[in-house]
């Protein structure tokens, strides 16, 4: 026998799904856990004490008196004579009419004697009845036990004896119909997770903030209110009893004071930062509320199942119903039966009492009672389920009460599961929508970001650039900490991977900041931070994927100097993606451009009137429109890097006003138009590094103010005798070329002072090379050199003597007479540094801060 915790244990489901549970299917619990009890009570008693009583019906040869009939004659009739064990077994059967009576039997002779009188007869009977204590039947008990349970199964209705079992069997179906949404493998795990994210949302900190900085929103209802609430008690009604409000008296009926109406509604709240463990959960919680929305959004599975086990119910009721109506009039109390056993019992017919009869019925007509009940709350379910679009939910109400405007609508499950929380507790769905808005999650991470990056953290984060300036960077936050706007002595601010970026009017406090980089961060900037950017902002540095990302702010700093754009210019197509109009940027004098280009923006015309250096550092795109150029006229140095060119552009030769010329990574092969480079009389530096230049022309002569010439990466094989002519060289730069010898002519170059000659299969170095008594840089490594001339020693200004890689097998003692070499500009192997003499090593390895100070 099963007990009934372990029957109500399958309608037991996880507390945390009863806010699941709207208030019908808790009614259908409660009335399927009172039809588990009827079941159960009905099949113990049925166990228990269950039981039919039969006795025989008696049958006798001799009729009784019949009733008078309608004639006034009494009509009496024999229906048969039986001989039991004996004679005193014979009895006979009178009937009055058409309703036979037993009467007591009489001897056999009597009751076949001619003379035999009806009223004899029944003074007979009455005799035998008075002198007899009870009818004997000569059955003994096992024939009693035989007949009682032949008749229990052959005489009662079936419906009598599996009621109790029915109605079990019934309302186990009936509960598993209603929680088989909880229980299917497909929609648990969604319900779960739905649930437990409901449960954080609910109990988490930053809800309950939120929703107070809504109900105190910085409005003049509210400071009115706040006003007057000294005076007002705790829990404030949102409803009046004294009339209309005056002017001064704010109404306390809108929309957004009902949101709380349950909650104290003047309370400021006292929790003004979250702590760091509350604010990381948040977070947490607003990603989970993202992919579960995503997730349960794209399919509506849980609604259909939850209709379809509705309808299941409904089904189950009509048919339980239809059936069950029909059997309430076959319980009876009494029952003939008629076994066939005669020859067994010697008796053909019984009369049987049910003793559960009354009982039976009874529980019957209230199982019906509460089939209807439950019946007609399935109806109700099946209403609801379809008078609304159960399939969409919106937040409508919850924007218009809070601050929130933009809490999206949900759809499918999503939103039925919503509905069904509603049933429950409309509150969960409000504190629930603040975890779907992308300015309660901003608002979030801005408390979380300046609780975590105080003054003091972004204090230890500064530093030191190159150029001595204090610089901060910060990288990949939620968003710009307000301390670092505290900062007044920054000058350089590098914000990097920052995508809800918002610039303050706070940034007018940093007086010194001239230097702004932007690293895919299209920041936001208000007003009054505009104005300060917009006067103070000298260099901006703007690195994005698309151009859109660049803020349309940026093209209106009227007095910024430098602009770095560094992103994708070009499209799939390869169509030029325009920048805006440069127009406004009347002061700026640098553009650097690191993109994609095939041809130069035309916008870059628009400053081309000011504009003095222009670099442009493609991917390895073609750079094949160059017309713009001719239009900079005052460009004074120009960057065209791994842009693919195979020639000199010809527009280069109209910039009159350029001093430096940088070509490198590009796939020139020949520089035969360097004769036009005699035009451009200031043109002092030429860079053509890392091409594909077999030779010199001779016309390089013509270009006589050439200071600084870089022909490194290429495939040189020698240095024609014309680059020595160029009086006014400087810096001379062979690198990783394929040149064997260095010409004598090289003690022409008396302005000497840089040469660079390292990777190159020079074996020998004229003794002319030392006649450049100026050079101070001189880069000899990986050759094939085997000695150093003494004369090394003229070098009196050398600071850095380059020699590794080399086939050197000892150094000349000449270098200590190298007065301004130290060990440290001396590139060489240390067994060969070994073979110096001591006094040359103690002058190398003498302190070089003050020599090398008067060097530079």
């Amino acid at each position: 026998m099963f007990t009934l915790a372990e029957v109500a244990s399958l309608n037991d489901i996880q507390p945390t799904y009863r806010i699941l549970k709207p208030w019908w299917d808790v009614f259908m619990d409660y009335l399927a856990v009172v039809m588990l009890m009827v079941a159960i009570f009905a099949g113990t008693m049925q166990l228990t004490k269950d039981q039919v009583v039969c006795l025989p019906v008696l049958q006798s040869t001799i009729n009784s008196k019949a009733q008078p009939s309608t004639s006034g004659k009494a009509d009496f009739t024999t229906v048969e004579t039986t001989t039991g064990q004996g004679e005193e077994a014979s009895m006979r059967t009178v009937s009055f009419g058409s309703a036979p009576t037993v009467t007591p039997d009489v001897p056999l002779s009597r009751a076949t004697s001619p003379q035999y009188q009806p009223t004899e007869s029944s003074q007979e009977v009455k005799k035998e009845q008075k002198d007899s204590s009870g009818r004997k039947t000569n059955l003994d008990f096992q024939q009693y036990v035989f007949i009682n349970q032949m008749c229990y199964h052959l005489a009662l209705p079936w419906y009598s004896k599996y009621f109790p079992y029915l109605v079990l069997i019934h309302t186990i179906i009936l509960i598993v119909s209603s929680n088989f949404w909880f229980k299917y493998p497909k929609t648990c795990s969604k319900i779960e997770h739905f649930v437990s994210i409901l449960g954080k949302c609910f109990e988490s900190p930053w809800t309950t903030k939120a929703l107070s900085e809504t109900a105190c929103e910085d409005s003049e209802e509210n400071k009115q209110r706040l006003t007057g609430a000294q005076s007002l008690p705790k829990y404030v009604s949102t409803s009046s009893d004294e009339g209309s409000p005056s002017a001064s008296t704010p109404m306390i009926t809108k929309s957004g004071f009902k949101f709380s109406a349950d909650k104290p509604m003047i309370e400021v709240p006292s929790v003004t930062i979250l702590d760091k463990k509350d604010g990381e959960q948040a977070k947490a919680l607003f990603e989970k509320v993202r992919k579960f929305r995503a997730h349960v959004e794209d399919s509506d599975l849980i609604y259909k199942l939850y209709v379809g086990q509705t309808i299941i119910k409904t089904f189950k009721f009509i048919f339980i119903l239809c059936y069950t109506a029909n059997f309430v009039n076959t319980i009876s109390f009494e029952h003939i039966c008629n076994p066939k056993v005669e020859h067994l019992i010697g008796y053909t017919q019984f009369e049987c009492t049910h003793n559960m009869a009354y009982m039976l019925k009874k529980l019957l007509i209230s199982y019906i009672s509460l089939i209807c009940v439950y019946g007609f709350i399935c109806l109700y379910t099946l209403f609801w389920l379809f008078r609304i679009p159960l399939k969409e939910y919106s937040f409508e109400k919850v924007r218009e009460e809070s601050s929130f405007s933009d809490i999206p609508d949900v759809k499918n499950d999503f939103a039925f599961l919503l509905h069904m929380v509603d049933q429950y507790d409309q509150l969960y769905s409000k504190r629930f929508g603040v975890f779907l808005s992308e300015v309660s999650e901003n608002k979030l991470r801005e408390i979380s970001l300046n609780h975590e990056w105080t003054f003091e953290k972004l204090r230890q984060h500064v530093s030191r650039n190159a150029q001595d300036k204090q610089e901060l960077h910060l990288f990949m936050l939620s968003g710009v900490p307000d301390a670092v706007f505290d900062l007044t002595d920054l000058d350089v601010l590098k914000l990097e991977l920052i995508p809800e970026a918002k610039i303050p009017a706070k940034i007018s406090q940093m007086t010194n900041l001239q230097e702004l980089h932007l690293c895919h961060c299209p920041a936001k900037v208000e007003q009054t931070a505009f104005s300060f950017l917009r006067d103070h902002l000298r260099c901006l540095y703007v690195k994005f994927t698309d151009v859109a990302e660049i803020p349309a702010w940026v093209y209106l700093l009227k007095n910024l100097r430098e602009l770095y754009l560094i992103g994708n210019l070009n499209s799939e197509n390869n169509k030029m993606i325009g920048l805006e109009s440069l127009r406004e940027l009347r002061h700026l004098k640098i553009l650097h451009v690191k993109s994609n280009l095939t041809k130069i923006p035309p916008n870059i015309t628009d400053v081309a009137p000011h504009l003095t250096k222009l670099v442009i550092h493609n991917d390895g795109t073609k750079l094949v429109v160059l017309n713009s150029l001719k239009k900079m006229m005052n460009v004074a140095e120009l960057e065209l890097q791994n842009c693919e060119l195979e020639r000199i552009p010809h527009a280069i030769f109209s910039l009159s006003n350029l001093q430096e010329l940088d070509l490198k990574s590009n796939s020139i092969r020949t520089i035969e138009e360097i004769i036009s480079f005699q035009h451009l009389k200031r043109l002092t530096c030429l860079k053509l590094w890392h091409n594909k230049i077999v030779n010199i022309p001779s016309s390089i002569t013509h270009v006589k103010n050439l200071e600084s010439l870089y022909l490194s990466n290429n495939k040189l094989e020698s240095l024609p005798a014309a680059v020595f002519s160029l009086q006014k060289l400087r810096c001379l730069d062979v690198s990783y070329n394929s040149i064997a010898v260095i010409p004598v002519e090289i003690s022409l170059l008396q302005n000497l002072q840089h040469f660079h000659i390292t990777g190159n299969k020079v074996d020998l170095l004229p003794k002319q090379l030392f006649k450049c008594v100026k050079l101070r840089t001189l880069s000899l490594g990986q050759n094939c050199i085997t000695s150093i001339p003494d004369k090394v020693g003229q070098l009196l200004q050398l600071t850095h003597l380059e020699l590794k890689g080399n086939c050197l097998d000892r150094l000349p003692a000449t270098l200590g007479q190298c007065q301004l070499l130290r060990k440290s500009g001396l590139v060489v192997e240390d067994h060969l540094f070994d073979t110096l003499p001591l006094e040359v090593k103690e002058v190398l390895n003498q302190d070089t801060s003050i020599p090398f100070a008067n060097g530079i």
